[in-house]
């Protein structure tokens, strides 16, 4: 299922002793359109703390109570490495974080999370520690974004504007944003449109400009997308067919269901 990173803003963080803090940004990694990072704000007046949260320590979420359990100690992230969430966050500095909670590397293996699928299959003990520095992004390379700050970017068609981001649907088991949300209000007047990161043609971060290879035509007339109702995989591929994409849950690294794998392992 689909989740808004929007809606799930001050969800509660919930350690395996206590209440860790509450959501209040999302870094995502800009070349995999991942959410790799949770920023949680700890504490309160002059103790008020951020930290991040990895999905690899998410269990399974409380959506009826906005609650993300993990599996870690209130004293954990106490102690965790400190991170200035208002800089670019380094490779160096993941490094200190990963090793830190004993993770496995989610970049390299050819995967959305290290060789798999999920996030938790690099928890502590499921896969070999932290690899070394190599390939790209070594050193201080910027290449985690703030969810927050890509809302209101302008998007741009192949032959002209329309309109701005307001939101990201994220699949809630693997973390890949798998559209952005576009308002086209200053075009199209009260439309909204959903528009995958595959399609992006180019990203200017400086000037807050994504580019599309569709036209505005094309947009117009894609299916309507309605933000109060579930998507289904349905609209999906009406999504899809309509620009003569393929689906996301064609590709190799599609994240299905666990028990749809177990059922085609067993046959």
């Amino acid at each position: 299922m689909l989740r808004s990173m929007k809606d799930m803003e001050d969800y509660t963080i919930g350690a395996t002793d206590g209440i860790i803090g509450r959501v209040k940004d999302f870094y995502f990694d800009d070349e995999a359109w991942v959410i790799r990072y949770l920023v949680v704000e700890t504490g309160d007046g002059s103790s008020q703390r951020r930290v991040l949260i990895s999905p690899i320590a998410i269990g399974q979420p409380n959506w009826s109570e906005k609650i993300l359990p993990v599996s870690l100690t209130c004293a954990q992230v106490k102690k965790s490495p400190n991170i200035d969430t208002d800089k670019p966050v380094s490779r160096h500095h993941e490094m200190g974080y990963l090793g830190y909670y004993g993770y496995g590397a989610y970049w390299g293996g050819g995967g959305l999370w290290g060789a798999g699928i999920y996030p938790d299959e690099l928890q502590a003990g499921l896969q070999k520690q932290v690899q070394g520095m190599d390939g790209p992004h070594q050193g201080g390379d910027v290449h985690l974004r703030s969810g927050n700050e890509i809302m209101r970017y302008y998007v741009h068609a192949s032959d002209g504007d329309i309109g701005h981001v307001e939101g990201l649907l994220v699949d809630e088991k693997s973390w890949a944003i798998r559209y952005i949300i576009v308002n086209t209000s200053n075009w199209w007047l009260g439309h909204k449109v959903l528009i995958s990161p595959e399609w992006i043609d180019d990203v200017d971060w400086p000037e807050s400009k994504l580019s599309i290879d569709l036209t505005r035509q094309a947009i117009k007339d894609s299916p309507p997308y309605e933000p109060s109702a579930l998507l289904s995989r349905e609209q999906e591929a009406g999504i899809h067919a309509h620009y003569g994409r393929n689906g996301y849950w064609h590709s190799p690294h599609a994240a299905i269901d666990r028990g749809q794998l177990e059922d085609v392992l067993r046959k």
